[in-house]
């Protein structure tokens, strides 16, 4: 490879202590914004690029210099996969990193659900403390009730492991992986988990299959006056199902932190309806999760670097192409 140093790519900035770690090894270059004409400009003649945003879909043929891509956190729908593979180009992620922040934040969406927070708000707001206290009186405590866990990953034997331990619920888990479930949580269908939570939480990647996965039919199997947390991605859901289940009635609340389009819309309906809690994708985000994630990301960006395959590389099937494509560039030239 060339003696030059390499140029890496970061769609946001990262954590300052991960930052001055990477400008040690690379000349570092933050996009100036996310859209995609920026991205692709910003990309040429950069080696690897970290991703906190949604890359475009041609990015690798605007920038054919890459050979990496490190996402900054574990799910990896915002990078055109396929397309990497086909190029020769790695793509790693940060897999479980933020799951206690995620886990904190499910946790705190639940309790903020079951005790009406939102409408104890309002009512002291406009009605005084009386009315206050007469929207409180309809809260429930979540001790005893029964957790549903769509997915259960990193994240979501976060949140068994708070929710059993820490609130005495009872957790059920739905997941296309084979998994061997703690003592403390019992596996389930879909329907069935559906049918029979108090609580569902939604933590699973976005794929090809969980797409729509969580639709009218799905709604209908929820427990009237039940909840829905959703922190995996917008698209798990769909949104016009939702929306009508929660006007009328059929679920108490919901708990929303991704949509399908991001910054969810000023006019949408969900930011005006005071049983909806409504966060900025911004479950896993916290001190300790953006040093976590950004030092992660680093690393596994100084592994491409050194013409490695990072541990948690997620495409492995492009790694002939990858170290083809790394014997062209250290060839000399005639």
């Amino acid at each position: 490879m060339s003696d030059a140093r390499p140029r890496v790519l970061l769609t946001n900035a990262i954590h300052p202590e991960a930052h001055a770690r990477l400008a040690a090894s690379a000349d570092v270059v933050v996009a100036a914004d996310t859209a995609a004409a920026t991205l692709r400009q910003a990309a040429i003649g950069c080696a690897v690029v970290v991703v906190r945003s949604q890359l475009p879909d041609d990015i690798f043929a605007a920038a054919p210099s890459l050979i990496g891509v490190v996402r900054h956190g574990a799910g990896v729908d915002m990078i055109p996969i396929d397309d990497a593979s086909a190029r020769g180009v790695l793509v790693a992620n940060v897999p479980g990193v933020n799951a206690n922040a995620v886990a904190e934040h499910v946790l705190r969406s639940m309790l903020s659900l079951a005790r009406r927070s939102s409408e104890v708000s309002i009512a002291l707001e406009q009605g005084g403390w009386a009315a206050a206290r007469v929207a409180a009186e309809q809260g429930v405590e979540l001790r005893g009730r029964t957790l549903g866990l769509v997915g259960f990953g990193h994240v979501g034997r976060a949140v068994a492991r708070v929710a059993h331990h820490g609130l005495g619920m009872q957790v059920l888990a739905h997941s296309r992986t084979p998994w061997h479930e703690p003592d403390h949580v019992a596996p389930a269908t879909l329907d069935d988990l559906m049918a029979r939570s108090d609580v569902v939480v939604l933590a699973c990647p976005l794929t090809p299959q969980t797409r729509g996965l969580v639709g009218a039919p799905q709604l209908a199997h929820m427990r009237r006056g039940s909840w829905l947390v959703n922190v995996a991605r917008g698209p798990v859901v769909d949104e016009a199902a939702l929306l009508d289940a929660l006007a009328r009635g059929h679920l108490a609340g919901a708990a929303l932190d991704v949509f399908d389009v991001q910054p969810l819309p000023a006019d949408h309906p969900f930011r005006h309806m005071p049983q909806v809690l409504v966060t900025p994708h911004a479950a896993g985000v916290s001190v300790d999760s953006m040093r976590a994630m950004g030092l992660g990301a680093v690393q596994a960006v100084e592994q491409l670097l050194r013409g490695e395959c990072p541990a948690t590389c997620v495409n492995r099937q492009a790694l002939p192409a990858y170290l083809a494509r790394l014997t062209v560039r250290s060839t000399p030239s005639a």
